[in-house]
């Protein structure tokens, strides 16, 4: 019998003989460093479009790569897949950092990510005022971020979603806690924002990508913790996203939902498109139940110096309940062979 947490004969050849070739092995080594294009790839070894777009579809077929299409663009990056991902970093591994290659690609790849930064930094720079005007609303980023890591606690689990990612600033802030994690935005600039964030933390188990968090092209009940921070006021029917966001859950999994109390700063419709005036905590939480979820806690973090002309942020945290109903019955049903 096959152990289920190993790969058969065949499927490790095919794993070698994919990643056993000059090129391709050097494809591997940057990929590891983050999600890059074909164009970024041609770059920076030299090569023509379609000689490395072979080369991917080669790693792809091999199940080593991902390839996932944003607006124009094709971003590729290392396979989600658990035994060929530790096959291939194995084998990168294995080759010295030193080797004039690898050397060079890395010096290469560092110039491609500048050059992203650069323009990630641009948008940021333009935006920064709207952004820095609606924090003084509210309490601290820093405030909000020590109650979201209490209500998940230190306990590592698998995966992460970040629904409406932005900067990417939660998938940093759980990156030592979960061993894979994804981030979702509909807009390419914030993705660019995103991108150089991760790089710059050397985050190398997290990704982002082009998506509506309506409709997710994913795997469904696969994340074992969702979150949508700042997301719901920007939509007509936010308790759409929370019943994507259910659908994503794997048993067990945890939700959490980041997003104002109800207030009347009707400039923030026309200044900063919120169509939603914040949310009062029983609304959120009656969506969070016709989701199929349990809410387990909701938090109100009111800035006491802003307590009449400022902003209320309210903390939702909700889990699927299959798992404890399946451990339940479990636990009740008769034992075997006993009268």
């Amino acid at each position: 019998m096959l152990d289920n947490n190993k790969m058969s004969l065949e499927k490790a050849v095919d794993v070698l003989k994919a990643a056993g070739e000059p090129t391709r092995l050097r494809v591997l080594a940057l990929l590891f460093g983050g999600d890059l294009t074909v164009t970024d790839l041609t770059e920076i070894l030299g090569q023509s479009q379609p000689r490395i777009s072979r080369h991917l579809k080669l790693l792809t077929e091999a199940g080593l790569v991902e390839r996932f299409q944003e607006g124009a663009w094709a971003y590729f990056r290392l396979s989600g897949d658990g035994r060929s991902h530790a096959l291939a970093r194995h084998i990168v591994e294995s080759v010295s950092a030193s080797d004039p290659l690898l050397s060079r690609d890395s010096e290469r790849l560092r110039s491609v990510k500048q050059a992203r930064a650069e323009r990630a930094q641009a948008y940021f720079s333009r935006n920064a005022a709207e952004w820095d005007e609606l924090r003084s609303l509210h309490i601290s980023d820093d405030q909000v971020e020590e109650a979201l890591i209490e209500m998940i606690g230190d306990t590592p689990f698998d995966s992460m979603l970040d629904l409406g990612t932005g900067t990417g600033r939660i998938l940093q802030l759980f990156s030592p806690l979960y061993r894979r994690g994804v981030g979702v935005d509909a807009s390419r600039d914030m993705l660019a924002v995103a991108r150089t964030n991760i790089d710059a933390a050397g985050i190398t188990h997290a990704s982002v990508r082009h998506a509506d968090i309506l409709n997710l092209p994913l795997e469904r009940g696969s994340f074992d913790l969702i979150t949508i921070h700042q997301v719901l006021h920007f939509l007509q029917h936010p308790e759409e996203a929370i019943a994507e966001a259910a659908r994503m859950l794997s048993p067990g999994g945890r939700v959490i939902v980041v997003d104002f109390a109800p207030h009347e700063f009707e400039y923030l419709r026309d200044e900063h498109a919120h169509l939603r005036l914040g949310f009062p905590a029983d609304a959120v939480s009656t969506w969070l139940g016709e989701a199929g979820l349990n809410v387990e806690k909701v938090v109100a973090l009111t800035p006491e110096d802003k307590v009449e002309k400022g902003l209320t942020v309210s903390i939702w945290l909700a889990r699927d309940p299959r798992l404890v109903i399946a451990e339940s019955a479990e636990s009740e049903s008769p034992v075997k062979g006993v009268a």
